[in-house]
Protein backbone atom coordinates (compact mmCIF):
# COMPACT_ATOMS: atom_id res chain seq x y z
CA UNK A 1 0.00 0.00 0.00
CA UNK A 2 1.57 3.35 -0.85
CA UNK A 3 2.02 6.10 1.60
CA UNK A 4 -0.59 8.42 0.06
CA UNK A 5 -3.41 5.64 0.34
CA UNK A 6 -1.99 4.70 4.25
CA UNK A 7 -2.23 8.22 5.05
CA UNK A 8 -5.64 9.03 3.52
CA UNK A 9 -7.04 5.68 5.44
CA UNK A 10 -5.52 7.10 8.68
CA UNK A 11 -6.86 10.30 8.50
CA UNK A 12 -10.49 8.60 7.78
CA UNK A 13 -9.68 6.79 10.62
CA UNK A 14 -9.60 9.63 12.98
CA UNK A 15 -12.68 10.55 11.68
CA UNK A 16 -14.81 7.57 11.43
CA UNK A 17 -14.04 5.77 14.49
CA UNK A 18 -14.36 8.29 16.80
CA UNK A 19 -17.75 8.81 15.53
CA UNK A 20 -18.72 4.74 15.71
CA UNK A 21 -17.24 4.98 19.28
CA UNK A 22 -19.05 7.84 20.00
CA UNK A 23 -22.59 5.94 18.73
CA UNK A 24 -21.46 2.86 20.70
CA UNK A 25 -20.56 4.82 23.42
CA UNK A 26 -24.05 6.35 23.56
CA UNK A 27 -26.10 3.14 22.51
CA UNK A 28 -23.97 1.36 25.26
CA UNK A 29 -24.36 3.23 28.27
CA UNK A 30 -27.76 4.04 27.55
CA UNK A 31 -28.80 0.57 27.73
CA UNK A 32 -26.82 0.20 31.00
CA UNK A 33 -28.23 3.15 32.34
CA UNK A 34 -31.67 3.54 31.55
CA UNK A 35 -32.72 -0.09 30.91
CA UNK A 36 -31.02 -2.88 32.80
CA UNK A 37 -30.05 -0.46 35.89
CA UNK A 38 -33.49 1.92 35.30
CA UNK A 39 -31.99 4.63 35.88
CA UNK A 40 -34.02 8.53 35.65
CA UNK A 41 -33.79 10.09 32.58
CA UNK A 42 -32.96 13.06 34.55
CA UNK A 43 -31.31 14.11 37.58
CA UNK A 44 -28.37 12.01 39.20
CA UNK A 45 -28.56 8.97 36.60
CA UNK A 46 -28.46 11.87 33.40
CA UNK A 47 -25.55 13.30 34.62
CA UNK A 48 -23.89 10.13 35.55
CA UNK A 49 -24.90 8.94 32.19
CA UNK A 50 -23.05 12.30 30.42
CA UNK A 51 -19.63 11.59 32.65
CA UNK A 52 -19.62 8.24 31.57
CA UNK A 53 -20.19 8.87 28.14
CA UNK A 54 -17.30 11.92 28.30
CA UNK A 55 -15.16 9.20 29.71
CA UNK A 56 -15.32 6.56 27.25
CA UNK A 57 -15.04 9.40 24.51
CA UNK A 58 -12.05 10.20 25.71
CA UNK A 59 -10.61 6.69 25.89
CA UNK A 60 -11.80 5.51 23.00
CA UNK A 61 -10.20 8.80 21.29
CA UNK A 62 -7.20 8.10 23.28
CA UNK A 63 -7.00 4.32 22.06
CA UNK A 64 -7.70 5.54 18.32
CA UNK A 65 -5.28 7.93 18.20
CA UNK A 66 -2.54 6.01 19.96
CA UNK A 67 -3.26 3.29 17.16
CA UNK A 68 -3.07 5.24 14.05
CA UNK A 69 -0.13 6.80 15.29
CA UNK A 70 1.67 3.77 16.03
CA UNK A 71 0.90 2.21 12.89
CA UNK A 72 1.78 5.17 10.85
CA UNK A 73 5.17 5.55 13.22
CA UNK A 74 6.05 2.29 12.24
CA UNK A 75 5.49 2.22 8.45
CA UNK A 76 6.67 5.77 7.74
CA UNK A 77 8.97 7.30 10.53
CA UNK A 78 11.42 4.18 11.17
CA UNK A 79 12.15 3.34 7.73
CA UNK A 80 12.61 7.46 7.36
CA UNK A 81 14.83 7.12 10.52
CA UNK A 82 16.94 4.12 9.00
CA UNK A 83 17.84 6.50 5.89
CA UNK A 84 18.58 8.80 7.91
CA UNK A 85 20.83 6.59 10.28
CA UNK A 86 22.59 4.95 6.41
CA UNK A 87 22.94 8.16 5.20
CA UNK A 88 25.05 9.56 8.32
CA UNK A 89 27.64 6.40 8.20
CA UNK A 90 27.84 6.96 4.28
CA UNK A 91 28.96 10.44 5.21
CA UNK A 92 31.40 8.93 7.64
CA UNK A 93 32.70 7.10 4.71
CA UNK A 94 31.51 3.80 6.41
CA UNK A 95 30.12 1.69 3.89
CA UNK A 96 29.36 -1.72 5.30
CA UNK A 97 26.20 -2.07 6.18
CA UNK A 98 22.90 -3.50 4.76
CA UNK A 99 19.36 -1.93 4.30
CA UNK A 100 16.47 -4.20 3.71
CA UNK A 101 12.81 -3.52 3.40
CA UNK A 102 9.91 -5.81 2.62
CA UNK A 103 7.73 -2.24 2.55
CA UNK A 104 6.06 -2.68 -0.95
CA UNK A 105 6.00 1.36 -0.73
CA UNK A 106 7.64 4.19 -1.78
CA UNK A 107 9.52 4.48 1.50
CA UNK A 108 10.48 0.40 0.51
CA UNK A 109 11.84 1.67 -3.16
CA UNK A 110 13.62 4.41 -1.77
CA UNK A 111 15.48 2.25 0.70
CA UNK A 112 16.34 -0.31 -1.86
CA UNK A 113 17.74 1.59 -4.20
CA UNK A 114 19.43 3.53 -1.33
CA UNK A 115 20.87 0.18 -0.84
CA UNK A 116 21.82 0.02 -4.38
CA UNK A 117 23.41 3.22 -3.78
CA UNK A 118 25.83 2.17 -1.47
CA UNK A 119 26.34 -1.12 -2.83
CA UNK A 120 27.41 0.80 -5.73
CA UNK A 121 29.33 3.29 -4.08
CA UNK A 122 31.55 0.49 -2.18
CA UNK A 123 32.23 -0.65 -5.37
CA UNK A 124 33.55 2.45 -6.15
CA UNK A 125 35.22 2.75 -3.30
CA UNK A 126 36.83 -0.79 -3.35
CA UNK A 127 37.60 0.07 -7.47
CA UNK A 128 39.32 3.50 -6.46
CA UNK A 129 41.42 1.50 -3.74
CA UNK A 130 42.57 -1.27 -6.55
CA UNK A 131 43.23 1.70 -9.18
CA UNK A 132 45.97 3.74 -6.50
CA UNK A 133 47.01 0.59 -5.84
CA UNK A 134 47.60 -0.64 -9.42
CA UNK A 135 48.86 3.73 -9.99
CA UNK A 136 51.79 2.52 -7.02
CA UNK A 137 53.27 -0.21 -9.32
CA UNK A 138 52.54 1.49 -12.04
CA UNK A 139 55.12 4.01 -11.13
CA UNK A 140 57.40 1.76 -8.84
CA UNK A 141 57.66 -0.40 -12.42
CA UNK A 142 58.45 2.93 -14.69
CA UNK A 143 61.05 4.02 -12.24
CA UNK A 144 62.73 0.29 -12.93
CA UNK A 145 62.54 0.28 -16.21
CA UNK A 146 63.41 3.74 -16.38
CA UNK A 147 66.15 3.61 -14.09
CA UNK A 148 67.44 0.11 -15.98
CA UNK A 149 68.25 1.75 -19.06
CA UNK A 150 69.64 5.43 -17.41
CA UNK A 151 71.83 3.38 -15.26
CA UNK A 152 73.42 1.60 -18.89
CA UNK A 153 73.63 4.70 -20.31
CA UNK A 154 75.81 6.77 -17.25
CA UNK A 155 78.08 3.55 -17.55
CA UNK A 156 79.03 4.08 -21.09
CA UNK A 157 79.07 7.70 -20.54
CA UNK A 158 81.27 7.69 -17.91
CA UNK A 159 83.74 4.94 -19.56
CA UNK A 160 84.12 7.27 -22.18
CA UNK A 161 85.27 10.33 -20.17
CA UNK A 162 87.47 7.91 -17.87
CA UNK A 163 89.35 6.71 -21.64
CA UNK A 164 87.84 3.50 -21.31
CA UNK A 165 86.67 3.35 -25.43
CA UNK A 166 90.37 4.20 -26.15
CA UNK A 167 90.04 3.00 -29.86
CA UNK A 168 87.38 3.89 -33.07
CA UNK A 169 85.82 0.56 -32.57
CA UNK A 170 85.11 0.66 -28.74
CA UNK A 171 84.37 3.97 -29.18
CA UNK A 172 81.91 3.19 -31.68
CA UNK A 173 79.93 0.10 -30.27
CA UNK A 174 79.55 2.39 -26.71
CA UNK A 175 78.28 5.07 -28.61
CA UNK A 176 75.77 2.45 -30.49
CA UNK A 177 74.99 0.93 -27.17
CA UNK A 178 74.19 4.44 -26.04
CA UNK A 179 71.66 5.31 -29.19
CA UNK A 180 69.71 1.90 -28.88
CA UNK A 181 69.48 2.26 -25.36
CA UNK A 182 67.77 5.76 -25.76
CA UNK A 183 65.86 4.61 -28.37
CA UNK A 184 64.51 1.77 -25.99
CA UNK A 185 63.50 4.72 -23.47
CA UNK A 186 62.16 6.90 -26.02
CA UNK A 187 60.04 3.72 -26.86
CA UNK A 188 58.86 3.21 -23.55
CA UNK A 189 58.06 6.34 -22.69
CA UNK A 190 55.93 6.42 -25.91
CA UNK A 191 54.23 3.20 -24.99
CA UNK A 192 53.72 4.96 -21.79
CA UNK A 193 52.23 8.15 -23.31
CA UNK A 194 49.52 5.72 -25.16
CA UNK A 195 48.88 3.58 -22.16
CA UNK A 196 47.66 6.68 -20.41
CA UNK A 197 45.47 7.84 -23.06
CA UNK A 198 44.12 4.19 -23.43
CA UNK A 199 43.18 4.33 -19.52
CA UNK A 200 42.08 7.99 -19.51
CA UNK A 201 40.05 7.24 -22.25
CA UNK A 202 41.79 10.65 -23.93
CA UNK A 203 42.73 8.51 -27.35
CA UNK A 204 40.26 9.27 -30.06
CA UNK A 205 39.26 6.65 -32.44
CA UNK A 206 38.23 6.54 -35.95
CA UNK A 207 36.40 4.05 -37.30
CA UNK A 208 35.86 2.45 -40.66
CA UNK A 209 34.60 -0.80 -42.70
CA UNK A 210 38.08 -3.48 -42.63
CA UNK A 211 38.41 -6.53 -44.61
CA UNK A 212 40.62 -8.67 -42.28
CA UNK A 213 40.97 -10.67 -44.99
CA UNK A 214 43.46 -8.47 -46.91
CA UNK A 215 44.29 -6.51 -43.67
CA UNK A 216 45.87 -9.72 -42.43
CA UNK A 217 46.92 -10.36 -46.04
CA UNK A 218 49.17 -7.32 -46.13
CA UNK A 219 50.35 -8.01 -42.45
CA UNK A 220 50.95 -11.28 -43.24
CA UNK A 221 53.58 -10.47 -46.27
CA UNK A 222 55.67 -7.63 -44.57
CA UNK A 223 56.22 -10.02 -41.72
CA UNK A 224 57.22 -13.05 -44.23
CA UNK A 225 59.52 -10.65 -45.10
CA UNK A 226 61.85 -9.60 -41.90
CA UNK A 227 61.04 -13.53 -40.94
CA UNK A 228 63.17 -14.79 -43.54
CA UNK A 229 66.23 -13.72 -42.48
CA UNK A 230 66.06 -16.34 -39.65
CA UNK A 231 64.27 -18.63 -42.02
CA UNK A 232 60.76 -17.99 -39.96
CA UNK A 233 57.28 -18.48 -41.59
CA UNK A 234 54.21 -16.71 -41.31
CA UNK A 235 50.78 -18.02 -42.57
CA UNK A 236 47.56 -16.79 -42.96
CA UNK A 237 44.45 -19.19 -42.64
CA UNK A 238 40.91 -17.75 -44.02
CA UNK A 239 38.21 -18.77 -46.90
CA UNK A 240 38.95 -15.66 -49.36
CA UNK A 241 35.28 -16.07 -50.04
CA UNK A 242 33.88 -15.29 -46.59
CA UNK A 243 33.36 -12.16 -45.50
CA UNK A 244 35.68 -10.70 -42.40
CA UNK A 245 34.46 -7.12 -42.96
CA UNK A 246 34.58 -5.29 -39.55
CA UNK A 247 33.86 -1.90 -38.52
CA UNK A 248 37.94 -1.27 -36.76
CA UNK A 249 40.11 2.20 -36.53
CA UNK A 250 42.91 0.76 -38.94
CA UNK A 251 45.70 2.20 -37.13
CA UNK A 252 44.97 1.06 -33.71
CA UNK A 253 44.25 -2.59 -34.91
CA UNK A 254 47.57 -2.96 -36.54
CA UNK A 255 48.99 -1.86 -33.48
CA UNK A 256 47.45 -4.17 -31.37
CA UNK A 257 48.50 -6.89 -33.70
CA UNK A 258 51.96 -5.57 -33.93
CA UNK A 259 52.61 -5.70 -30.34
CA UNK A 260 50.85 -9.71 -30.04
CA UNK A 261 53.46 -10.65 -33.10
CA UNK A 262 56.52 -8.94 -31.59
CA UNK A 263 55.55 -10.32 -27.38
CA UNK A 264 55.23 -13.82 -29.90
CA UNK A 265 59.01 -13.05 -31.64
CA UNK A 266 60.06 -12.21 -27.72
CA UNK A 267 59.63 -15.87 -26.47
CA UNK A 268 60.48 -17.83 -29.74
CA UNK A 269 64.05 -19.86 -29.66
CA UNK A 270 63.68 -22.14 -32.69
CA UNK A 271 62.17 -21.94 -36.25
CA UNK A 272 59.90 -19.15 -35.67
CA UNK A 273 56.68 -19.85 -37.03
CA UNK A 274 53.62 -17.51 -37.06
CA UNK A 275 49.85 -18.72 -37.96
CA UNK A 276 46.83 -16.43 -38.44
CA UNK A 277 43.53 -17.76 -38.56
CA UNK A 278 40.33 -15.94 -39.64
CA UNK A 279 37.09 -17.52 -37.84
CA UNK A 280 33.65 -16.42 -36.83
CA UNK A 281 32.13 -16.41 -33.83
CA UNK A 282 28.60 -15.63 -33.21
CA UNK A 283 28.03 -11.72 -34.55
CA UNK A 284 32.04 -11.56 -34.11
CA UNK A 285 34.92 -12.41 -36.30
CA UNK A 286 37.77 -14.55 -34.04
CA UNK A 287 41.16 -13.86 -34.61
CA UNK A 288 43.75 -16.49 -33.59
CA UNK A 289 47.61 -15.98 -33.65
CA UNK A 290 49.39 -18.87 -32.55
CA UNK A 291 53.20 -19.59 -32.24
CA UNK A 292 55.31 -22.15 -31.52
CA UNK A 293 57.27 -20.44 -28.78
CA UNK A 294 58.25 -22.10 -25.40
CA UNK A 295 54.67 -21.28 -24.00
CA UNK A 296 53.05 -19.64 -21.06
CA UNK A 297 52.30 -21.64 -17.61
CA UNK A 298 48.73 -21.46 -16.54
CA UNK A 299 49.55 -19.74 -13.23
CA UNK A 300 50.87 -16.40 -15.70
CA UNK A 301 48.21 -16.58 -17.87
CA UNK A 302 45.47 -15.00 -16.04
CA UNK A 303 47.78 -11.77 -16.02
CA UNK A 304 49.68 -11.70 -19.18
CA UNK A 305 47.24 -8.68 -20.15
CA UNK A 306 48.07 -6.56 -16.89
CA UNK A 307 50.39 -3.90 -17.52
CA UNK A 308 54.19 -4.31 -16.53
CA UNK A 309 53.08 -8.09 -15.96
CA UNK A 310 56.08 -10.41 -17.10
CA UNK A 311 56.22 -14.40 -16.71
CA UNK A 312 59.45 -14.35 -15.22
CA UNK A 313 59.30 -14.10 -11.44
CA UNK A 314 63.04 -12.10 -11.29
CA UNK A 315 61.24 -9.38 -13.87
CA UNK A 316 63.97 -8.97 -15.49
CA UNK A 317 64.06 -7.03 -19.12
CA UNK A 318 66.58 -9.63 -21.12
CA UNK A 319 63.78 -10.02 -23.28
CA UNK A 320 63.28 -6.33 -24.13
CA UNK A 321 59.66 -4.39 -24.48
CA UNK A 322 57.99 -1.94 -21.47
CA UNK A 323 55.55 -4.66 -20.44
CA UNK A 324 52.98 -2.85 -21.63
CA UNK A 325 52.27 -4.31 -25.33
CA UNK A 326 49.60 -7.14 -24.36
CA UNK A 327 47.78 -4.22 -21.90
CA UNK A 328 47.48 -1.93 -24.33
CA UNK A 329 46.35 -4.21 -27.05
CA UNK A 330 43.96 -5.42 -24.26
CA UNK A 331 42.74 -1.74 -24.21
CA UNK A 332 42.22 -1.34 -27.75
CA UNK A 333 39.98 -4.50 -28.48
CA UNK A 334 38.02 -3.52 -25.63
CA UNK A 335 37.56 -0.04 -26.99
CA UNK A 336 36.55 -1.99 -30.49
CA UNK A 337 33.72 -3.66 -28.52
CA UNK A 338 35.60 -7.21 -28.47
CA UNK A 339 37.29 -9.33 -26.23
CA UNK A 340 40.96 -10.96 -25.84
CA UNK A 341 42.41 -13.89 -24.42
CA UNK A 342 45.25 -16.42 -24.44
CA UNK A 343 45.42 -20.04 -24.44
CA UNK A 344 49.00 -21.62 -24.37
CA UNK A 345 50.86 -25.21 -23.77
CA UNK A 346 54.71 -25.19 -21.90
CA UNK A 347 56.89 -25.57 -24.41
CA UNK A 348 54.68 -26.24 -27.79
CA UNK A 349 53.25 -22.41 -27.89
CA UNK A 350 50.56 -20.10 -27.38
CA UNK A 351 47.30 -19.11 -29.70
CA UNK A 352 46.16 -15.28 -28.91
CA UNK A 353 42.61 -14.63 -29.57
CA UNK A 354 40.33 -11.61 -29.67
CA UNK A 355 37.48 -10.75 -31.36
CA UNK A 356 35.86 -7.49 -33.30
CA UNK A 357 32.18 -7.45 -34.08
CA UNK A 358 30.98 -7.62 -37.88
CA UNK A 359 28.52 -4.95 -39.33
CA UNK A 360 28.39 -0.96 -38.79
CA UNK A 361 28.79 -0.89 -34.54
CA UNK A 362 30.20 2.61 -34.42
CA UNK A 363 30.06 6.16 -35.55
CA UNK A 364 32.98 7.45 -37.85
CA UNK A 365 35.07 9.20 -35.79
CA UNK A 366 34.77 8.32 -31.77
CA UNK A 367 36.81 10.10 -29.32
CA UNK A 368 37.65 7.19 -26.74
Amino acid sequence: MSIKKRLVLSNIGMIIIPIIGFFLVEIILGYLIFVVFHGEPDGADLSRFLSFRLVAMIFVLTITNGLLTYYVSRSIIKPIQKLSFAAKKISEDDLDFRLQSKQKDELGELTRTFEIMRQKLKAAKEAQIKYEENRQELIASISHDLKTPLTSIKGYVKGIQDGVANTPVKLERYMDTIYKTANEMDGLIDELFLYSKLDLKQLPFYFEKVDLYFFFKDFIEELSFHLEKEQGTAILLANPDDSYIVEADREKLKRVVTNLIQNSLKYMDKQKEITISLHFKNADVLVEIKDNGIGISNVDIPFIFESFYRTDSSRNSSTGGSGLGLSIAKKIIAAHGGEIWADSELGKGTSIYFTLRKGDIHAKNIDH
